[in-house]
């Protein structure tokens, strides 16, 4: 089974809890593990969060979300300023708390990436593999 969605959110503190339970809602309906739920999810978070933060209130940005039975896919896009990348490769210190949203994003999902498009528009994307779920029983 594959769910597919894309929301465009206001760019306010609000949106993140939404965004946050869309994504665990349709994660649910497909009987993934709570735990790989509960690190989507904060992934995910992170990712709002950064966008509400370093974007500043007021325009929208979008959220797109794909399930299907073996990875979760999230993109992220806004149009803010964008910033540098930290190396991300080995281990990472966030020692100012600066960066720290990209270190756990790093370290929950199986992907992270960073991109620019032709518009401008700055979209990270969360990928993680679901692995084994229990076999679906429609009582």
């Amino acid at each position: 089974m594959k769910i597919e969605f894309t929301v465009r959110l206001p760019v306010d503190s609000h949106s993140v809890p939404f965004a946050r339970g869309m994504c665990r809602t349709a994660l649910e309906h497909l009987r993934v593990a709570k735990e790989t739920i509960e690190e989507i999810v904060l992934a995910l978070t992170e990712a709002c969060a950064n966008v509400v933060e370093h974007t500043g209130e007021g325009g929208d940005y979008e959220v797109g979300i794909c399930i299907d039975d073996e990875t979760c896919v999230i993109s992220v896009w806004d149009a803010g300023a964008g910033f540098d990348l930290p190396d991300l490769s080995g281990p990472v210190a966030a020692p100012d708390d600066r960066g720290a949203g990209l270190v756990l994003m790093h370290a929950l999902v199986d992907q992270l990436a960073f991109e620019q498009d032709h518009d401008g528009r700055h979209r990270v994307t969360l990928e993680k593999r679901l692995g084994s779920r229990p076999a679906l029983r429609l009582v």
